[in-house]
């Protein structure tokens, strides 16, 4: 790569890894995906930032396409390119963005599968939790830690890597809220509902400080909310087994990261998720179909919800 596509490459990465803190697997992407396409510049003869064209933008997706690139491999290399080609604006290499008027290719954005309401009960129901006499072995404790995990991922939407990176200060009882980090190290608070309250306190009390004890070097970890066997900070790809042992390996699931998410605004969905749960509890005939919108009643006889907001989407690995 030449020195001025290499240096600005440089600036960019540092730009998007240092001052908007953007986590350093999004960097290696964005370095990836931009190496590849200043690589296969040079080789067409551009060999600086202000001699790319349109037309040069435009046909290196074409040349994507011809390698048979996924519509979502192409969408995403190509915002790295707008990213990029922004940047170089706002540096004053360029005198002009040519890529911001190339659109992704059409069916790049696809909506995921989606778990029904019945199908998430019975991922947290799978998990059996010991009796109320409390833990008798680090096997209990694990299993309790599931269910909260469990249940405060549903209960939020939040990612698999904010819940665990998530540490006992950021939960507030009081409140029912949650603080999480997200992408970008912003924060925000997040409600929670009570079934996750009190699987929460349940782990916290019972099971949490039994894995604190089980750290066999070293200081013991008392920031983290979620621990493992060995007493460290859960990581996020433990949690593929963790709902592969509930059963759900069979479900539709997507991989890139672990994401329960609702698609409404939450705390009202909060509400409703214990509400739906509510009335399966009192109601255990009752029909329930669908997700969490527009909820109608003719209890005892049945609950009807008409539509599905929750996705699960799955990391892989182990580390429970």
């Amino acid at each position: 790569m030449g020195s001025e596509f290499g240096r600005l490459l440089e600036q960019f990465l540092t730009h998007i890894g240092v001052e908007r803190g953007l986590a350093q697997s999004t960097v290696d992407a964005y370095a990836s995906d931009l190496r590849r396409y200043l690589d296969w510049l040079e080789a067409r003869g551009v060999h600086g930032p202000a001699a790319v064209t349109r037309q040069d933008v435009e046909d290196y997706v074409a040349d994507l396409d011809g390698a048979g690139e996924s519509g979502r491999s192409k969408a995403r290399r190509l915002a790295s390119i707008h990213a990029f080609h922004r940047f170089a604006l706002a540096q004053q290499a360029v005198a002009s963005d040519v890529a911001a008027t190339v659109k992704a290719p059409k069916g790049a954005g696809t909506l995921p599968d989606v778990l029904t309401v019945d199908e998430v009960a019975r991922l947290l129901e799978a998990v059996p939790q010991p009796g109320s006499t409390g833990v008798a072995g680090v096997e209990d404790t694990v299993l309790v830690r599931d269910r909260a995990l469990l249940e405060l991922m549903y209960a939020t939407g939040a990612r698999v890597s904010e819940i665990v990176g998530a540490d006992i200060d950021d939960m507030d009882f009081d409140e029912h809220v949650i603080r999480v980090t997200g992408k970008g190290s912003k924060q925000r608070l997040v409600p929670v509902g009570r079934y996750a309250c009190q699987a929460l306190r349940r782990y916290l009390d019972e099971a949490r400080p039994v894995l604190e004890r089980r750290k066999r070097s070293g200081s013991a970890e008392r920031r983290a909310l979620f621990l493992n066997k060995r007493g460290c900070r859960l990581s996020r790809q433990s949690v593929w087994e963790v709902v592969k042992a509930a059963g759900i390996a069979d479900a539709q699931v997507y991989v890139d990261p672990l994401i329960m998410s609702v698609a409404t605004d939450n705390s009202a969905c909060v509400q409703a998720l214990d509400c739906i749960r509510a009335i399966r509890a009192a109601y255990p005939e009752a029909h329930i179909t669908g997700g969490l919108s527009n909820i109608s009643f003719g209890l005892p006889e049945r609950a009807l919800v008409n539509r599905t907001f929750l996705t699960l989407a799955l990391g892989a690995g182990l580390d429970s």
